[in-house]
């Protein structure tokens, strides 16, 4: 039997993957069948809390192999990869779950539980990750899959509930969330950052736990939540080992998820139209010089088969902003972000440099090809003009310019990526050289 549950936390604390895990805690009497997972949805929805991620298990009888994923307290905690033909109530399901939803969920929040034996349709992974859904939409998948629901408020999780069941794994990748006891929650956070420093060193498997350049810690999250820190990585494995590297304040549970960050599953490749609070891949060329705005911005456009497109790179980004910077009208690049609506801009996640144009620098007025003399201006889109000889010219004596930037892929700092944009580690790649050794402190 699927479980899912979505939208009990918001910014002011608490956490539906520790949600998750009372669930897990309640159905002792029950296995669980797979990790839990953890399935990010579209992240350009604007009344999201955090990460918009939705909580899904399953539950039943195991049968095979167990896996230990997990402690809660000094309970072990196993999944099973098969399970038998039974089945849970799910009305018994629904009653035992209610009471963790109630005691779990902040005063802001919609929550949304959902149980059922059928999984919604993929087409609602999808939807749900790319897209803004319409609740009517979801009501009708769920009386087709004879789902039983709860809800609290206008129950807005069901949409991440329904969305994050129909997920069906390609590309994924593992989080050990480890939790305090509840009296540390809402404290400062105690830990040795260069254990983590060492950790990502030690794992290569591991991402987006460290920025090295910084020497600064990302994966400790800074809200009053009960998480302590979250520990990405692509083999489940790695994870238990790399995680007794890492020295903390007492931990009270922990738990390995499987997930979809750092896929890119939310970005639209081949868009047939540009809508806001939606996340694209688009080609074009560059047509602006940068400009900055207060608050250290940085914005480029460019020409793409949509018409032109402001994209942006923000201050969190840090360095990120030089890359466009450094970019001159010309250069053809492939741009990854989500649209904002008002003002109209894409938010950069990503940038891959195609081709870059030559840039040229004056070095002096033209040379008078008759007496050798330089040419004097004759005014601002006048030629320049020798005196003497009566000849001119339009151009004057220019050189090449080497670029700051070069062909290849450039991603912001750990801390400013987003949950499901694809580190280029996941994708086999660094940064260019050229950059890595030209930002500034």
């Amino acid at each position: 039997m699927f479980v899912a549950v979505d939208d009990t936390d918001s910014m002011k604390g608490n956490c539906t993957t520790f949600l998750a895990t009372e669930i897990i805690k309640e159905f002792s009497d029950l296995d669980l069948i797979g990790n839990p997972r953890l399935v990010r949805l579209n992240p350009a929805t604007p009344w999201k809390t955090r990460g918009n991620g939705s909580l899904v298990m399953r539950f039943g009888k195991g049968i095979g192999k167990k896996r230990f994923i997990g402690m809660i307290g000094n309970r072990k905690i196993y999944c099973y990869d098969k399970c038998s033909s039974f089945e849970p109530d799910p009305k018994m399901m629904k009653e035992r779950i209610i009471p963790h939803i109630e005691e779990h969920h902040e005063d802001d929040s919609d929550p949304g539980l959902l149980i059922s034996r059928i999984k919604p349709s993929q087409k609602f992974y999808w939807n749900g990750v790319r897209t803004i859904m319409n609740r009517n939409v979801i009501d009708r998948e769920i009386m087709r899959i004879g789902g039983t629901t709860f809800e609290i408020g206008c129950g807005r999780g069901l949409i991440g509930c329904t969305c994050g069941m129909a997920w069906r794994p390609r590309d994924t990748t593992f989080e050990l969330l480890s939790y305090r006891p509840e009296t540390r929650w809402g404290t400062e956070r105690i830990f040795e950052p260069l254990t983590i420093r060492d950790m990502e060193h030690s794992f290569p498997t591991t991402f987006n736990s460290w920025e090295d350049r910084m020497q600064k810690v990302a994966m400790v999250p800074s809200t009053p939540c009960p998480v302590m820190y979250g520990l990405r990585g692509d083999v489940e494995e790695d994870l238990i080992e790399a995680s007794k590297m890492i020295k903390t304040e007492p931990i009270e549970r922990w738990m390995i998820f499987l997930t979809n960050q750092g896929t890119d599953d939310h970005l639209i490749v081949n868009p047939k139209e540009l809508i806001p609070n939606q996340s694209y891949c688009l080609k074009g060329i560059v047509v602006s010089q940068p400009r900055h705005i207060s608050g250290s911005h940085v914005f480029i456009d460019i020409e793409t088969r949509f018409g032109t497109v402001t994209c942006g790179a923000y201050e969190p980004s840090k360095e990120f902003r030089y890359t466009v910077d450094w970019l001159v009208p010309g250069d053809v690049i492939e741009v990854m972000g989500e649209l904002r609506d008002d003002p109209r801009t894409l938010n950069i996640e990503k940038i891959h440099v195609i081709d870059t144009a030559d840039e040229y620098r004056k070095v002096s007025n033209p040379v008078c090809p008759e007496c050798g003399r330089t040419m004097k201006s004759t005014g601002s889109n006048q030629p320049y003009k020798c005196k003497a000889c009566h000849t001119s010219s339009m151009r004057p004596v220019m050189e090449p310019v080497v670029r700051q930037i070069v062909p290849g892929w450039y991603q912001p700092p750990t801390a400013a990526r987003r949950h499901l944009s694809k580190p280029l580690k996941r994708m086999g790649l660094e940064q260019p050289v050229e950059f890595v050794n030209g930002r500034m402190l």
